[in-house]
């Protein structure tokens, strides 16, 4: 390592923030990139660890202590490099990632982990500046033709990666603008929506075609589909969403948190909302709102019903608060249970656990309240507390509970691929092959709801099997 000390000279130091006031004033990013001698010293704690751990954290399998190593000799564009042999765009998962690398980074024994995504981000924020990043177009053509179904991360990746091998690549996506819930589940806020643009751009350059607007199996035929192209990949994400099922969830008060997050996403850009907005359209100002469910997408509701100018925000998980601490040595390298509080949380909520909601109070024919009892678990089973029934006044509730898994009607209907017994796109991690010749599948689409890195992950994966398919052979890497 260039600096074999740094751990015990320098301490962690997160990327700063714009106060909780100010960025609630619009929807733009509002972290800060620390300047690059910081960015240096943090760096320089990455130790010679001799097995290092962040790389079997890390979905995409960065090469971390390398980039690291380059960033403290201030070869950033090396550093770059290194970083996109395993990761098409660290620009994502810089921030958005949730950072399982830094929960399995040795220091982390130690609650100090390397800033590993903080100095991914500046890596690639500095590639962009400098004009380092250019398109990688294959020296000579396949003369194989690929549809990739589903614009979102997983799709992104694997339409790249099978693109530099070569092969003709055409992305479908049902919605006006690429990038799934890149582009309309992930706030502004969190990560703007040019740089899904500019690669986008990147890929174009690289032989990638975009076709928007076009559901295959709606407006697009997958008969056609299967006649035209040499393969197809099933990327379209888990989009079913958990529903809530309660008297009263059927109000129009009660609402999808996809349904309020791809509102707000498409207002900031400018677009015709309505087409997100089949039960009307939706708005958190002046109203006391209610999130339930305890994650990401929940915390991203937060942070949207403030910006809209909220007057309560309230979010609800049903299972118990988990420790603010987890015990190391019980979870060290993996991923832990913890109490995780987000810059959303930091902005103003009430945060209650092992709450269970029993009914949405109903006043003329608008929502008035929510019905809730506490509960305890008991062998994995919830019990109600007795006398401990309690209503929240409510005028919205957000449902973020998560996802079933993909939409079957349409796509999956007409591709007549085999579901997993939780109603995913049969396929293993090796070929990604789906049960019908030709057919393949990544992402979430295949293994649920997850994480960006791991929609990364597969898609790249899945680009060499259909390479190898294809070709017989493949250089893309896994």
């Amino acid at each position: 390592m260039g600096k074999e000390t740094g751990f015990l000279e320098f301490e962690r130091r997160e990327r700063d923030t714009l106060a909780p006031e100010a960025r609630l004033r619009d929807y733009k990013e509002f972290t800060l990139t620390p300047p690059e001698d910081i960015l240096r010293e943090q760096a320089a704690r990455c130790m010679d660890c001799g097995i290092p751990f962040c790389h079997t954290g890390c979905p995409v399998n960065n090469i971390i202590p390398d980039w690291n190593n380059l960033v403290y000799e201030d070869d950033w564009r090396r550093a770059l490099t290194v970083l996109h042999s395993t990761n098409n765009f660290p620009e994502f998962t810089g921030r958005i990632c949730p950072a399982p690398c830094e929960a399995a980074c040795t220091l982390n024994i130690g609650d100090a982990p390397v800033t590993i995504k903080s100095i991914e981000c500046a890596i690639v924020d500095k590639g962009w500046h400098n004009g380092w990043i250019k398109p990688e177009p294959a020296d000579r053509r396949s003369g194989k033709s690929v549809a990739v179904i589903g614009s979102g991360p997983a799709g992104m990746a694997c339409a790249q990666q099978l693109a530099r091998a070569g092969h003709a690549v055409t992305v479908f996506e049902k919605s006006d603008r690429i990038g799934g819930l890149l582009r309309y589940g992930i706030p502004d806020f969190k990560m703007e929506k040019h740089l899904i643009n500019r690669r986008a751009v990147q890929m174009e350059a690289e032989g990638v075609q975009f076709r928007t607007s076009s559901e295959v199996g709606v407006e697009v035929s997958f008969s056609a589909l299967k006649e035209n192209f040499d393969a197809i990949v099933l990327a379209g994400g888990a989009e079913e969403a958990r529903q809530l099922d309660i008297p009263g969830a059927e109000l129009p008060g009660v609402r999808l948190a996809m349904e309020f997050l791809t509102q707000q996403n498409k207002r900031n850009a400018g677009d015709d909302e309505v087409r997100a907005a089949p039960r009307g359209t939706l708005s958190a100002t002046g109203k006391h709102v209610i999130v339930i469910g305890g994650g990401d997408t929940g915390s991203d509701c937060v942070g949207t019903s403030n910006r809209q100018g909220a007057v309560s925000v309230t979010q609800l998980e049903i299972m118990p608060q988990p420790p603010e601490k987890e015990d190391k040595g019980l979870t060290w390298p993996d991923w832990p249970m913890k109490l995780r509080t987000t810059s959303s949380h930091d902005e103003g909520v009430t945060r209650d656990f092992a709450v269970l909601a029993k009914r949405v109070v109903d006043e003329n024919g608008d929502v008035a309240g929510l019905e809730c009892v506490r509960i305890e678990w008991v062998d994995g089973r919830i019990s109600e507390v007795p006398g401990s029934a309690f209503t929240l006044p409510a005028d919205l509730i957000l449902l973020a509970m998560g996802f079933t898994g993909p939409k079957r009607r349409g796509l999956l209907d007409r591709a007549g691929v085999s579901l997993d017994q939780r109603g995913n796109v049969a396929a293993d991690t090796q070929a990604y092959a789906t049960s019908e010749a030709g057919i393949f599948t990544c992402g979430d689409m295949r293994r649920g709801q997850s994480l960006v890195v791991w929609a990364i992950r597969e898609g790249r994966q899945c680009a060499r099997s259909v390479d190898e398919a294809l070709m017989g052979t493949s250089e893309l890497p896994r």
